[in-house]
């Protein structure tokens, strides 16, 4: 079983937060099942966007599968701002946390899963 999204967002700020690492909610979904985007602020005008991997790469019930939403590491933060829209306005139950990270560090690696 999936963790509820509210949860899973509350623990992966709470490692960042342990790594001495920003992150906070910009846009709060729907605390079960809102599709969640990262945003990875590397403070210089560039941003990385996480966002859920498409549909038959999340093979699993139990994990999130993520994947970038662009195709460069980087892109322009107004860019990153721009999709993040687009996606909201697709989907207004979508959770959008913004990281700041100058090393680009995601810590999707470091997340445990019950």
């Amino acid at each position: 079983m999936r963790l509820k999204a509210e949860i899973w967002v509350k623990a992966y700020i709470r490692i960042c937060m342990g790594q001495d690492v920003p992150a906070v909610v910009v846009r709060r979904g729907h605390s079960d099942a809102g599709a969640i985007y990262l945003k990875i602020n590397r403070l210089d005008g560039t941003a990385s966007l996480w966002g859920p991997a498409p549909a038959g790469l999340d093979s699993m019930e139990s994990d999130r599968m993520w994947s970038l939403c662009h195709e460069t590491d980087t892109i322009a933060e107004a860019d990153a701002d721009r999709y993040l829209e687009r996606q909201f306005s697709f989907d207004p139950d979508i959770w959008i946390v913004e990281v700041e990270a100058r090393n680009g560090r995601n810590f999707l690696d470091e997340m445990v899963l019950f």
